[in-house]
């Protein structure tokens, strides 16, 4: 079967299901809380994400994210037969969770994507307003629903009320020059691996870690700009509505193909993007920037760069 054939297959199947069934992820949710009812571990699921929350709801591409409340967790995240209760699996896998929890991640027959995150009931019990974990807070602050409700876990979240939005995301000053010198450390890190020949890390460094950080300038740059007056979500989710119109419109630039010339190329994309978005982040919020740090990584990574020409010259 030919790729074209499969996706037509596939968008066939779903559209059967869906005018047979009604809303498919409807039939997925009603099967598993009719199971989950009768399973004596699991004490309350709570329905969070996009259909939870009313700013930015799901749409045809959205997930359906379940916390599981649970006297054990481990079961659920160790074992995967109990999702014939729910559906038919095509594949699932563990993965963790930005709090060190682990969530099983499920798509299903149709191509249903649903994520099951297992957690204590006993330290879910323990929240309070005073302690609540910033990730939760998060999530409660966008929407959630409670679907089962064993042990009037409704009560606690009762208690904590409404979540206000966070404070701008205004590092303090070791914070912010912690970051910025942890990237320019980087950029000569990544150029020492070109030169050596070690292109798929060099490209790793290149494309990941140094995204990471450089997405975390976007966050700060954007608080800094409109003084907190922002919402830049979590991990870059939305970001072509927050971010800074000239960090968007250098990002096609900062990616590369795995190809040395292309990673020098996206490095320096990446240094001249980032290093614009830090030095006005420190600006205006009146913060030390490092510019010995930076003027020490980008003369380094040339000379790196010409002795890599000077060597295998084209």
């Amino acid at each position: 079967m030919t790729d074209g054939m499969r996706r037509a297959s596939m968008d066939g199947e779903r559209k059967d299901m869906a005018d047979k069934t009604g809303p498919t992820f409807e039939r997925l949710l009603e099967r598993f809380i009719a199971w989950a009812e009768g399973e004596d571990n699991i004490r309350a699921v709570i329905l969070i994400g996009s259909r939870a929350r009313t700013d930015h709801p799901a749409d045809e591409w959205s997930d359906l994210d379940l916390i599981l409340a649970a006297r054990d967790p481990r079961p659920l995240v160790e074992n995967a037969d109990w999702l014939r209760h729910v559906g038919t699996p095509w594949i699932t896998f563990v993965e963790r969770t930005p709090d060190g929890g682990f969530e099983r991640r499920v798509l299903f027959e149709g191509g249903l994507d649903v994520d099951f995150a297992p957690v204590s009931a006993e330290g879910l019990r323990e929240f309070s307003r005073e302690s609540l974990p910033p990730i939760w807070a998060d999530i409660i602050r966008r929407g959630i629903r409670i679907l089962l409700d064993k042990d009037d876990f409704s009560s606690v979240f009762r208690a904590i009320g409404r979540v206000p939005p966070p404070p701008a995301h205004r590092p303090s000053e070791s914070d912010f020059l912690n970051q910025v010198n942890d990237f320019w450390y980087h950029v000569p890190w990544a150029a020492k691996r070109l030169r050596r020949g070690e292109l798929w890390r060099a490209h790793s460094c290149c494309d990941r870690y140094l995204k990471t950080l450089l997405r975390r300038m976007i966050e700060w740059h954007a608080d800094a700009a409109r003084k907190g007056a922002v919402d830049t979500w979590m991990r870059g989710r939305f970001m072509e509505e927050w971010a800074a119109p000239e960090a968007m419109a250098a990002l096609p630039d900062v990616y590369a193909r795995h190809n040395e010339e292309d990673v020098w190329r996206a490095l320096r994309a990446t240094m001249n993007l980032f290093g614009g978005l830090a030095r006005e982040t420190a600006a205006r919020w009146r913060l030390a920037y490092p510019f010995t740090a930076e003027e020490k990584a980008r003369d380094l990574m040339e000379i790196l760069y010409m002795e890599r020409k000077a060597h295998d010259p084209e």
